[in-house]
């Protein structure tokens, strides 16, 4: 039986989950293990996705295990259900209450993730995330194998199986990507338009080359003699955010509805933004919406709006490339994440131009 609806509840508040820490319920803002009509504050100033992280997972305080959480918590960037792309995009489906109970007890003795991470020391976020998917799948007894990299010769590499997965009599291979792309509208409103922060990829570009190369490796001869059990199952799973000019629609076909997203602007109207605290993220805390504790906000550099400009002004005059800014709020004994963006060099957009038209960009 579905749960009853407030009817003094803000019509947003069906767009999230309600408060519970454990298997995400029935969309719908009463409690299912309250039993009682629940809003969430933060809704009224932020986004959708950052107020439901805040009250799934706000009992989880270490950031990897946080990160950990958002990979498994998060929209699938891909619709698997769109016609394009034939089965062959995975999802992981509502984190189940084991696994919340799992994720907690991680978060409160993570000496093992932390091990795991230590043994590969990461400035790629990619690299990141997967070896944080990597330890998940081998916690849960799914993995298989991890980066397993199949070679023609001794010089030849063909390619790399991101993710072998136990399935039954045979392995799944899953190919996985966590990626983060701002929309430019002005080139394209399909995937081609979405361009990766460092105007090196589009979203394109890179589902042509998982879809037309990747999922295809376990057909290849120099892969045969390294499968133990075939492969029965070829799919990608696709985790991050995209970012949209204010005032864009955040639609698109093939792209699942309710994901991850946020706004990307230039260095000179910034000086717009709306809020009155504000973080500057590095590229590995990209991942999950951020949680700061009160206590420690003043050692986090936590900003107001004209501290916030120039920080940027001064990043960004060491390198010119976009930098990633988290909106705050309190919310109980710390400070949260309610929405989250691109500011961009002013010269970005017309470098994105640039580029795009001399084919150093692949669409």
């Amino acid at each position: 039986m579905a749960p009853a609806v407030c009817p003094s509840s803000p019509p947003i508040i069906l767009t999230i989950c309600c408060n519970v820490r454990r298997t995400r319920p029935k969309h719908g803002p009463i409690c299912v293990w309250q039993g009682r009509c629940v809003t969430n504050p933060l809704l009224a100033q932020g986004d959708a996705y950052q107020a439901g992280f805040a009250q799934r997972w706000g009992h989880l305080a270490h950031p990897h295990v946080r990160a950990l959480a958002w990979l498994l918590d998060a929209p699938d960037l891909l619709d698997p259900a769109a016609p394009q792309w034939q089965g062959q995009v995975a999802t992981l489906g509502p984190v189940s209450a084991a696994v919340a109970d799992w994720l907690a007890a991680l978060d409160r003795q993570p000496a093992a993730l932390e091990a795991a991470l230590g043994q590969h020391r990461q400035t790629r976020l990619g690299k990141y995330a997967e070896l944080l998917m990597a330890f998940y799948f081998a916690a849960q007894g799914q993995l298989h194998a991890h980066g397993l990299q199949v070679r023609a010769s001794r010089n030849d590499t063909v390619g790399e199986f991101d993710f072998l997965l136990n399935a039954g009599d045979g392995l799944q291979h899953l190919e996985f990507a966590t990626k983060f792309y701002l929309l430019d509208a002005a080139a394209a409103s399909d995937f081609s338009g979405l361009i990766g922060p460092n105007l090196a990829d589009t979203l394109g570009a890179k589902m042509r080359k998982i879809f037309q190369q990747q999922l295809s490796l376990s057909a290849h001869p120099a892969a045969q003699p390294l499968l133990s059990k075939p492969v029965t199952q070829a799919q990608a799973l696709a985790k991050g955010w995209l970012f949209y000019p204010p005032q864009t629609p955040a639609q698109m076909s093939g792209i699942s509805s309710a994901h991850c997203h946020g706004y990307w602007l230039t260095r000179s109207a910034a000086a717009q933004l709306e809020g009155e605290r504000f973080v500057l993220l590095p590229r590995l805390q990209w991942l999950a919406p951020v949680r700061l504790p009160l206590a420690a906000a003043g050692e986090a550099a936590v900003l107001d709006l004209a501290e916030l400009l120039l920080a940027l002004d001064d990043q960004q005059a060491q390198l010119p490339a976009p930098v990633m800014v988290a909106h705050l709020l309190p919310y109980g004994e710390s400070l949260v994440e309610v929405r989250r963006g691109f500011v961009v060099p002013d010269a970005w957009p017309e470098l994105a131009m640039q580029r795009r038209q001399s084919g150093a960009l692949p669409v």
